[in-house]
């Protein structure tokens, strides 16, 4: 049955129907196919002579706005560009203007200058500040940009379904700092990721992130911590998160799981449209597509959270864009490393824990048992492995994002080969621990429970005081613990210094569960995953007696490992295609 809908107008005494009713009716069509998103910002193509993919120019600049941290809603940003909407028809043509190729140097130039001057002048009569400053950012983004793909087509000769910006970081006046060199926004109804590069040779992992409206944030404190491991080898580091849009686990695992590797392809690509390759040893950019940076092609990715398995999708859409890396693009895959059955990360951080072990007169891999509270499961690579690198491991305690186990005298042989058959399994989780294995007063507890009963024997080991506990609070007691070892084999940041605020961190996930460097009791910290406390963490807890290196130190094994992939495949490539 044929579907009737009935549309209203406001401020229709405004609307030029003849005159818009092309862009109106292609703006239609383009939000019920789910091309274009709904929202304020399509007013514009009523009211200016915008079209319907200028209007995504400024949708897309105002998500990455956001992620920069911009101090302004979504709301207010597109109100802000309506109410402005002769300042949004300027900063439309400026971005054409600096931005398609079809013009010559000379010409963009000369377009560039006198719009740049337009719109400094139309800002003095905005009365609002903030308005100001918003319109400010849209200005700063489009002159800080080098490259685009908006001009580019696919191979059917149709507009791309995604919109990728690659901005020099350096010029963007508010971007949170750091800033490193450059920046590639790729925006999609579907996906919204961003690429942090710390010099023009770099590298580091690809996270899917589910910090919706922050994922940024988390890229630039995991590039942080790139940049200092990284100098082992010779890129600098890189960082790169994105997010799925349309679909959550409530869709299913398989569904959900699917999204989310169209959307990673659809992050490579948009990546992809703005680097230039190599043939025959000679630079290639990419075609219809002005470049205000010098050449630049050497664009590797890596696994990280979420994309352990994905390096042969990334392989494949660089054999897609015939990419001189090959497969070399993305590390691991098939014809890669496997850095879980190598053990590689979490043997380079371990070798920091018997370190720290071995000043405090004790060895942990012949002699001496020792306990631990961890963060992560066996399934994972790092904590797996790292759980399973000494027999004399007392697991006391664990927790991920949804199981808390607690085992508080375990037999250390039976619960090491436990360990070892759930990380074997193709897929695990605490839940699969057998039951009769934990000591008394332990048990394995859900993170949805309400409350959680404390055993005599958890408060005995864990020095808590109270009858029972919410998940979170008891999480956060295992992590004030007097145990010999915490080992971070996961995701967030734990500890911070009483110094920072929660909002300083940056990982609203996690801010009901972490405490402060000072009340750290462990004699020993393992940084297996990244981010795990904050510098300033580090340092408080190491003033108290802790002993600590840092993330960057801990966990370098795995980059220098895939560095050392990536160069022997280029070389190889090399001798492969000259077929000597």
């Amino acid at each position: 049955m044929d579907a009737e809908y009935e549309l209203t107008l406001e401020h229709v005494d405004t609307v030029n129907m003849q005159v818009v009713r092309g862009q109106f009716e292609d703006s239609l069509k383009q939000i019920w196919a789910g091309r274009v998103e709904s929202d304020s910002f399509n007013e514009l193509v009523l009211t200016t002579k915008l079209d319907t993919y200028d209007v995504v120019v400024l949708r897309a600049l105002s998500r990455y706005m956001l992620q920069a941290r911009a101090p302004f809603s979504s709301a207010y940003i597109q109100q802000t560009v309506v109410k402005n909407s002769d300042i949004s028809v300027a900063l439309g043509s400026l971005f054409d203007a600096r931005m398609n190729p079809e013009y010559s140097d000379e010409t963009r130039q000369e377009k560039t200058t006198k719009i740049q001057e337009k719109i400094t002048a139309a800002l003095v009569d905005v009365d609002s500040l903030d308005e100001d400053r918003i319109l400010r950012w849209y200005l700063d983004l489009i002159n800080a940009m080098v490259r685009t793909n908006f001009y580019q087509v696919d191979c059917d000769g149709q507009r791309k379904d995604r919109l990728s910006f690659k901005f020099l970081a350096a010029d963007i006046p508010n971007l949170p700092k750091p800033k490193l060199m450059f920046e590639i926004f790729v925006y999609s109804p579907r996906v919204e990721a961003v690429h942090l590069r710390g010099g023009k040779v770099a590298r580091g992992g690809l996270r899917w992130s589910d910090r919706m409206e922050d994922f940024r944030t988390e890229v630039l404190g995991l590039v942080k911590a790139q940049m200092v491991k990284n100098a082992v080898i010779v890129p600098v580091g890189s960082k790169g998160g994105f997010i799925v849009k349309t679909k959550s686990m409530a869709d299913g695992r398989e569904a959900f799981q699917a999204e989310g590797i169209a959307c990673y392809q659809t992050f490579l690509r948009g990546m992809l449209d703005v680097t230039d390759n190599i043939v025959d040893g000679t630079i290639v950019p990419p075609a219809n597509t002005v470049r205000y940076d010098e050449d630049d092609p050497y664009l590797v990715v890596a696994a990280d959270k979420g994309t352990a398995t994905f390096s042969d999708i990334a392989n494949a859409l660089a054999a897609e864009y015939n990419f001189w890396l090959d497969d070399a693009f993305a590390s691991g895959g098939s014809v890669g490393y496997d850095h879980k059955a190598m053990g590689i990360t979490a043997r380079g951080g371990w070798e920091s824990v018997k370190r720290h072990f071995r000043m405090r007169g004790m060895d942990i891999q012949n002699r001496d048992d020792f306990t631990v509270v961890g963060i992560g499961d066996m399934s994972g690579d790092v904590f797996g492995n790292g759980m399973l690198l000494s027999t004399h491991t007392k697991l006391v305690a664990a927790f991920n994002h949804l199981h808390i186990f607690i085992d508080p005298n375990p037999d250390t042989a039976a619960s090491y080969a436990e360990r070892a058959r759930l990380f074997e399994l193709p897929r695990s989780s605490w839940a699969d621990y057998e039951a009769s294995l934990i000591s008394q007063g332990g048990g394995i507890f859900s993170r949805q429970d309400k409350t959680i009963a404390i055993s005599p024997e958890m408060k005995s080991l864990f020095d808590i005081s109270a009858d029972s506990l919410t998940p979170n609070d008891l999480i956060s007691a295992l992590l004030r613990a007097p145990v010999d070892l915490i080992w971070n084999g996961g995701i967030g940041t734990y500890v911070k210094s009483a110094n920072e605020t929660h909002a300083d961190v940056g990982d609203r996930a996690n801010d009901s569960l972490r405490i402060d460097g000072n009340e750290l009791r462990a004699a020993v910290v393992g940084e297996g995953g990244n981010l795990g406390l904050t510098q300033q963490g580090r340092i408080e807890y190491a003033q108290t007696g802790g002993r600590i290196y840092t993330d960057a130190i801990d966990n370098s094994g795995g980059v220098n490992c895939s560095d050392h992939e990536v160069n022997i495949k280029i070389l190889l490539g090399k001798v492969v295609e000259q077929a000597i």
